[in-house]
């Protein structure tokens, strides 16, 4: 799913950003450039960064 239209983002771009070391929003949009035009996609982005951090198999694979 697209998180971040302005940038082409997907849920599957910050699974792998997460497996690469983004640990924060911050490090997403350094990393991805998510949430770096209109913002709207902040929350959305966080909530995937969180699950993603969340799971397991996430974690495995870091």
């Amino acid at each position: 799913m697209y998180v971040c239209i302005c940038n082409a983002v997907t849920d599957r771009d910050i699974r792998e950003a997460v497996q690469q070391g983004a640990l924060s929003l911050k490090a997403l949009r350094e990393q991805l450039q998510v949430a770096t035009c209109c913002g709207r996609c902040a929350g959305c982005a966080r909530r995937c960064l969180h699950q993603a951090l969340a799971d397991p198999q996430q974690q495995a694979l870091a």
